[in-house]
């Protein structure tokens, strides 16, 4: 089964969609498969593509996000993604209302994957200009490098789990009859 990730800001067109692009982009040069996807928490820009400074900042870095389209966090997301990752404390607190009792999503913080930033925001430079933009983009490229790195580690204890299992699969019980 492939791990699911769904990165949320507030309207998917500016720190999501960046973060979406950074791990998908991050993992298959890891040679991980994991599904990445990107929404908001608001319904504005559902169906617009993201702004052409997230754009234009993923073409800068070598980087496609034209064809993203921007869409609203639904509550099926609790139950099929396996981490739900917020880019700020608002968007989180948001997620945390919208969350069912049975959601099987983790809910994360983004750069709560980087040592040194937990508890941090990505800024929303939505207000900002290039540099904004450009900081974000670090941002999410920090994040999605971090995440590749957690991601492999557990698939390689995952893997140590199944190869110890398919060696002893009566699970270690040496009983006999």
């Amino acid at each position: 089964m492939t791990f699911s990730i769904l990165f949320v800001c507030l309207g998917n067109i500016c720190r999501s969609p960046l973060a979406e692009i950074a791990l998908r982009e991050e993992a298959a040069r890891a040679g991980l498969d994991i599904s990445v996807d990107s929404a908001g928490t608001g319904s504005w820009h559902i169906g617009d593509p993201p702004d052409p400074r997230t754009i234009a900042v993923a073409a800068r870095n070598g980087s496609d996000a034209a064809a993203l389209r921007a869409r609203q966090v639904t509550r099926q997301d609790f139950l099929s993604f396996d981490w739900i990752v917020a880019m700020d404390r608002q968007n989180h607190a948001d997620l945390q209302e919208l969350q069912p009792s049975d959601a099987a999503a983790e809910l994360h913080l983004a750069l709560d994957f980087v040592p040194g930033r937990e508890g941090a925001g990505v800024n929303d430079p939505y207000q900002g200009g290039e540099p904004e933009f450009d900081t974000a983009w670090q941002d999410a490229t920090t994040i999605a490098r971090a995440m590749v790195e957690r991601l492999a580690d557990q698939n390689l204890a995952d893997q140590d789990q199944a190869d110890q299992d398919q060696a002893d699969p009566d699970g270690g019980d040496q009983a006999s009859g």
